[in-house]
């Protein structure tokens, strides 16, 4: 062969494999000498450095006289003391942090800048802010929307109503006076008429006011429309809550000071602060049944009465509330078909008030425009703040201003309006 043949044939040969490369054998090496390294230096607190320790103890002696031979061995002794905690090997305790993590020292050790090292860049790291203030959502109109409202109009600041005084179903009673009878052909015919009483509502004034200076509504762009929509809804709570609760002095008339509601007495032995179906059903027959939008008014600590209420049939019972579903779905949410509404004015469990059958077209209220807003500069000028006023122009009563008595039966009362007496 000649020399010219020998060198192509040399050069057409594949070259010869590499050895192989023992990455393990590379790591282990590498976490013993820096592990060496470690150990010389002084002790020190800085973060994302492990603590050095001073004296030796038994988890050091451990890891000196059998350390991790591999980084895999280690990873794995890791992974069994984070899925139970007493199999924590104790070659793992000398590399263990200041606050406890397990933080394997020689491969965590920060050399530049980190995160958590506050000088060391970590100030320089922020975090999202939502800047709109944060709110709950509150179910406030939900009573108002209801009853029989009337506005006012620009020149007038309240309203006459003319009800029919109307106190008893009984004969002659009706429409205030009101009565039909049977005669004989060309008998005597008795007069009657209706009589009515007269209720006159003036407007009575909910305000609410708010400073804010100049520099934050400059800065803080959300600021003006969440004041423009918290206050708002704070004076038709307090609206709300003047419906039931009002004294008449200064705010409209509420249903449980007017004389209008009729209470039903508790059960004999009942237990105190407690709601029974027997209440519910007794509520129920007194309602006055010329009105049809009926809801049921409950504190909401009345709810979990409801839901544990029962109806006995022979010698056991069935659920008054939940459906048969029972707890894995939601309540039937209403009562003999009528929507149960948990209210913040109801008052607490066991007290008058805290359970109530109300028709809410028979409660009458006018206003004037809803609820205004207004701001100045000028009132606090020199000092740079912005004023918003706030004001609802609002008055109501109950259309009946006594129950009435029913024309057949052995109901005492009946009414728009039906309480549960007080169980103490």
């Amino acid at each position: 062969m000649s020399e010219k043949e020998e060198k192509t044939q040399v050069e057409t040969q594949a070259p010869p494999a590499p050895e192989p490369v023992d990455v393990d054998a590379i790591a282990t090496a590498a976490v013993k000498a820096f592990w060496e390294e470690l150990s010389n230096e002084e002790p020190h607190n800085s973060p994302g450095y492990v603590v050095a320790r001073v004296t030796e103890d038994e988890a050091d002696r451990a890891l000196k006289g059998n350390p991790f031979k591999t980084f895999g061995d280690m990873a794995m002794a890791v992974k069994a003391a984070g899925i139970r905690q007493e199999d924590t090997d104790l070659r793992l305790l000398p590399l263990q942090s200041e606050d406890g993590f397990m933080i394997p020292g020689p491969f965590v050790k920060q050399t530049g800048l980190s995160e958590g090292a506050p000088a060391a860049g970590g100030f320089l790291v922020g975090t999202d802010e939502r800047l709109s203030p944060i709110s709950r959502d509150w179910a406030v109109g939900n009573l108002l929307s209801r009853v029989s409202m009337f506005p006012v109009s620009g020149n007038s600041n309240g309203m006459t109503f003319n009800f029919e005084n109307e106190t008893s179903r009984v004969d002659g009673s009706r429409r205030g006076g009101v009565l039909g009878y049977w005669a004989a052909e060309a008998g005597v015919k008795t007069a009657s008429q209706p009589e009515w009483r007269q209720v006159s509502l003036r407007l009575k004034k909910l305000v609410a006011l708010v400073y804010a200076t100049d520099e934050l509504l400059a800065d803080a762009a959300a600021l003006e429309s969440y004041l423009q929509r918290i206050y708002p809804e704070e004076l038709m709570f307090k609206a709300e809550d003047a419906i039931i609760n009002g004294t008449g002095a200064g705010m409209p008339l509420g249903i449980l000071a007017s004389g209008a509601a009729f209470s039903v007495a508790k059960e004999a032995g009942q237990t105190a602060a407690t709601v029974v179906a027997e209440n519910l059903v007794k509520m129920w027959t007194h309602r006055d049944m010329s009105y049809n939008d009926y809801v049921w008014l409950v504190n909401q600590e009345v709810e979990a009465q409801l839901m544990l209420m029962g109806l006995s049939v022979g010698v056991g019972g069935v659920p008054a509330y939940m459906p048969p579903g029972g707890f894995s779905v939601a309540p039937y949410g209403t009562i003999f078909g009528r929507a149960v509404l948990p209210l913040e004015y109801c008052a607490a469990l066991g007290t008058v008030g805290d359970i109530m059958l109300v028709a809410p077209s028979a409660y009458y209220a006018i206003q004037k425009g809803g609820v205004e807003s207004a701001s100045s500069i000028h009132v606090k000028f020199v000092y740079d703040e912005t004023v918003w006023r706030f004001v609802y122009r609002i008055d109501g009563t109950p259309s009946i201003n006594t129950p009435l008595t029913p024309y057949k039966g052995t109901a005492s009362s009946i009414s728009p309006f039906v309480t549960l007496a007080t169980r103490a």
